[in-house]
């Protein structure tokens, strides 16, 4: 699949798509639709296809102090968007020059010019150019007067409309089940894997430490997990505590994943973490002794709601 960046001349043969415009860091229910929709519109002309995607968020550039949000990595988007059908992924890199252009500009040096755009596709609420001044009124009239075709796609609603920012608070709140429901596939953090205090090997519950980086912070506690080892596919199940290890100092933020009947080395390897169910928050016991008891129990339960996953 091509990653496109915004800011270069494409080549001829992807010129003339149609291309689904939004953020799509999720990409939720709702985002497959709009994509959906661009990709149906391409395949019934025989033109290509193009996701886009905007990096870093916009909110991210106009207010950097903000705490991580983000659901998906850019290369975690690429093999979204390949799965759903499109041709590329194009990733608006957001910086001062982009943020000052104009509407206006946008469609027309970047929209039509620069990719050759036949069409685009958005949600009804996007927006965009130096202070969203852009919206798809301005798509349809000033696009449509510079040949821009546009379509656009009403919000789809599950007991209220779908949105990123409705999936960020399940997540927050300890709701991966309402998180999956909402994104089609269970929110995972993907890491390399990186060397540890051992502490949990110690414990006889070796785990393999990931950073979690620019990731939105699901609640802290404990959890019921999938894994899967990027270089070979290997899928794996386990308990994973996500916070800062009150039982050991210093406090260190980590998403600690132990895999079930594994016992080789991931140092190095990349992995992806799926968050499947809560059981239980982030707790401070008052021995080692209480701590592996608990474990135990964790990863009873864990193995219990797991079982009722389908095998792939």
């Amino acid at each position: 699949m091509r990653w496109l960046d915004h800011r270069e001349e494409i080549t001829p043969a992807l010129r003339g798509a149609v291309i689904a415009l939004g953020n799509f860091d999720g990409f939720h229910r709702g985002h497959q639709e709009v994509a959906g929709e661009a990709i149906r519109w391409a395949h019934s002309e025989g033109r290509p296809s193009i996701i886009a995607t905007f990096d870093p968020h916009p909110v991210r550039f106009f207010r950097p102090d903000v705490p991580p949000f983000r659901l998906t990595t850019l290369e975690q988007r690429q093999e979204l968007y390949l799965a759903a059908g499109a041709t590329a992924m194009l990733v608006f890199h957001f910086d001062g020059e982009l943020a000052g252009t104009s509407a206006e500009r946008f469609i027309t040096d970047i929209l039509i010019e620069r990719f050759g755009a036949h069409g685009v596709v958005t949600g009804a609420d996007f927006t965009f150019g130096k202070g969203a001044k852009g919206n798809v009124q301005l798509l349809r009239d000033y696009g449509g007067e510079h040949g821009l075709k546009s379509r656009v796609v009403e919000a789809v609603e599950a007991d209220g409309i779908i949105s990123s920012s409705r999936i960020r608070e399940a997540l927050r709140e300890g709701d991966p089940q309402l998180a999956a429901d909402l994104l089609t596939r269970p929110f995972a953090i993907r890491g390399i894997v990186e060397h540890g205090d051992k502490n949990g090997r110690k414990l006889g519950y070796p785990t393999a430490n990931l950073n979690i980086e620019k990731y939105l912070r699901p609640k802290y506690g404990v959890y019921a997990v999938t894994g899967k080892i990027l270089a070979t596919g290997e899928r794996l199940k386990g308990a994973a505590n996500l916070g800062i290890r009150p039982q050991f100092e210093p406090p260190k933020e980590l998403l600690e994943p132990y895999f079930f009947d594994f016992d080789r080395d991931l140092y190095g390897q990349e992995i992806e973490v799926a968050f499947h169910r809560f059981l239980r928050g982030e707790a401070k016991f008052d021995s080692l002794d209480d701590l592996m008891v608990q474990m135990e129990k964790d990863c009873d339960e864990a193995r219990r709601v797991l079982s009722a996953l389908p095998d792939e």
